[in-house]
Order: C-alpha cells, then structure tokens, then sequence
C-alpha cells in the first residue's frame, strides 16, 4: 500500500478495500531488574514489529499501534509492574481481532513477554474457531536466559541504548527455570530472585542483540510469507 506505513497514521479511506495483513505488537510493563525499563517487553516487540513492516511496506502489511499491557502477575512483588492478567487480556484480544478482522484479512500479534502465550493460544485459538484469520508469533530467542539476563539485555542495547542502565546490570538467580518454578508459581519472580533478574546481563552486547533482533524478524518475514498456523494458532 502507498501512503503512511502504522494504522494510526492511516484515514479509513486509505484502507478501504485494501487486503491488510495487521501486525501488533503485544507486550507488558513489568520488572526487569534495576537496569532495564518496565516496557522491556513491548520495546522489543515493537521493535520486530517495525523491521518487518518495513520490509513489506509495498505489500499491505500494516503495523498497528502497540498493545502495552499483558498478563504479569509473576513480577507484582516488584514496584512498576501492572498486570491486567489472563482473563482481561483474553477479551481484549478476542474483541481487538474481531474488529479489526472487520476490515483486515489477517491479524497476528507479535509478542514480546512470555507471560502472555496461554492467553494468546486460547485468544487465537478462538478467532480462529469463529472464521477470523488470527495469529501469534513470539519474539523467541534460542538458548536465551529467562528474564532481564544477557538476552534481553543484549537485545535492549541494541534497539534502545539510553534505557539500558549498564552500572546497575548485575546478576540474578541463573539457575535453570524449570528448577525454579514451584517457588515462583508460589511466590512470584520475587521469591526466586530480589532483583528481578534470572541470568547474567553483565556481559550483554549491542552487536548480540542485532543478530538475535536480524533472527527473529527474519523467521516473522518468512511466516508472513507462508503464513502456515499451527493448532495453537501459532505463526511459524
């Protein structure tokens, strides 16, 4: 399509009749530790988000507005962090791609906060059922720490520089996660970990956060291309 490139910045006429692919990125606003900002999650996903969009700006590919809140009930031991949780993003969701699905071919909401995935699986899942093409897709990084660490860390030093606070980059639990799941499902990220960290972002890098950022938003190109869901309504 010609004309501006983000939903927001489109009038209905420039839509009208267009076969639009919607891409929106869904993330959180949560802790992650003392050096990193609350919207950790959505930078990223709106970071894949613009990337991609980019590359497919000629093609009807449309980038929504983001969606900041998502289900973070883990991290409420921590100052900062909102949690809407499951149900309310259920709805949000479920209603977000009906309307949208009124206007839209396809819809996929790009994730960034792990904590989200059974809501988008059920979410989707549904629209799916209802005869709407929806989709999910997940900022995944192979062989990543799990929450705040090099990863993460890495990944915001690349797309967002000034928000990342390296003097207060330390490390937190690194134990693996599946060893720490019965404390936190007691107790939240807080029981496991005091400054919110699982990994190590000491020795994190911009130029590692570019190759994990050129990764994921290669896989989503290709996916848009193909456009293959699995029964969870997955993009992949």
């Amino acid at each position: 399509m010609t004309g501006p490139s983000t939903l927001g910045q489109c009038s209905w006429p420039d839509l009208d009749g267009k076969v639009i692919t919607l891409v929106v990125p869904l993330g959180s606003v949560e802790q992650h530790g003392p050096h990193l900002p609350l919207d950790t999650d959505t930078r990223i996903a709106a970071a894949v988000a613009d990337v991609v969009c980019e590359r497919f700006v000629a093609e009807d590919v449309l980038r929504a507005p983001d969606l900041n809140y998502g289900a973070s009930g883990e991290h409420e031991g921590f100052a900062g962090t909102i949690s809407i949780g499951h149900d309310a993003l259920r709805g949000m969701l479920i209603e977000y791609g009906r309307s949208a699905c009124r206007w839209a071919r396809r819809i996929v909401f790009v994730n960034g906060h792990g904590g989200n995935t059974r809501t988008l699986i059920d979410a989707v899942t549904r629209l799916r059922y209802e005869g709407r093409d929806a989709a999910w897709f997940p900022c995944a990084f192979p062989g990543a720490d799990a929450h705040a660490g090099f990863t993460e860390t890495s990944v915001l030093l690349h797309v967002s520089p000034s928000m990342v606070d390296t003097a207060r980059a330390v490390a937190g639990n690194r134990e693996p996660v599946g060893a720490l799941l019965g404390a936190m499902r007691e107790g939240g990220v807080g029981a496991v970990s005091p400054n919110g960290v699982l990994g190590d972002p000491t020795e994190a890098t911009a130029d590692e956060g570019r190759r994990l950022v050129t990764e994921v938003t290669d896989r989503l190109g290709e996916a848009l291309v193909s456009w293959q869901v699995d029964e969870l309504g997955r993009l992949g």
